[in-house]
């Protein structure tokens, strides 16, 4: 992207155009042009995180407060590892952040990353023993592969938040925090009924780096309540 000053006082940007390559389909066109003029993909390289949906995080954290320094995270659906990174830096040396998923993807320094399907039967007891210990935030930018079809892609969004509340239900210390992508209409009742029970706040988030066009949102959970002993 360059920028130009525009005649009179301000200035203008200039939208870079792709033009269509041979044998390149208009919608990979459409992508390219859209990251070549997105910012918050320029201010991710320029500043290293690995995806922009690292600023997707940031963005939440600045808002509600859950990363401080010295919590124990999990990342779920981890890849490319930009959520993984910000944890880190925010929880810094004295905490300790594990992320997981089923893609194979470099591992971030300062953290364990862990390949797998969090839906496999063993992922929960690999990622408690990775973390050493319960978790303080539970985080979760999972996404099942689309169909095209809304209903059905929303129904399995919701199918993942519920197993990956699941697992923060199990694993979380009294108190902690559970965050996770949804898409807009919000969450189902039974879900929505869950969180409640569970959490003390249950807030709904578009953070700005969310693409306007895109259907995402987030539920953030605070105020864990504990799990009630057994009877």
């Amino acid at each position: 992207m360059s920028a130009t000053k525009g005649k009179g006082s301000g200035s203008r940007m200039l939208v870079e155009r792709v033009k269509t390559a041979r044998g390149r389909k208009p919608s990979s066109t459409r992508w390219l042009q859209r990251q070549l003029n997105d910012p918050y993909v320029h201010e991710a390289r320029k500043l290293g995180y690995r995806s922009r949906a690292a600023f997707k995080l940031i963005e939440l954290d600045d808002r509600f407060h859950f990363l401080k320094p010295g919590l124990r995270v999990v990342d779920l659906g981890a890849a490319p590892g930009g959520w993984t990174q910000v944890a880190v830096a925010r929880v810094g040396a004295r905490g300790r952040v594990v992320g997981m998923d089923i893609l194979e993807y470099d591992p971030v320094p300062g953290a364990v990353s862990m390949q797998g399907d969090f839906l496999a039967d063993d992922s929960p007891d690999r990622l408690k023993e990775a973390l050493g210990g319960p978790a303080d935030v539970v985080v979760s930018d999972m996404a099942a592969p689309t169909t095209g079809h809304p209903p059905t892609d929303h129904l399995r969004i919701i199918a993942l938040v519920e197993v990956a509340l699941a697992f923060a239900i199990e694993i979380l210390t009294p108190g902690g925090t559970f965050v996770a992508k949804v898409f807009q209409g919000g969450t189902e009742k039974t879900l929505l009924d869950m969180l409640k029970r569970n959490f003390a706040t249950v807030r709904h988030a578009k953070p700005p780096a969310s693409r306007k066009e895109s259907a995402e949102t987030y539920v953030v959970a605070t105020g864990f309540k504990g799990v009630p002993p057994a009877a």
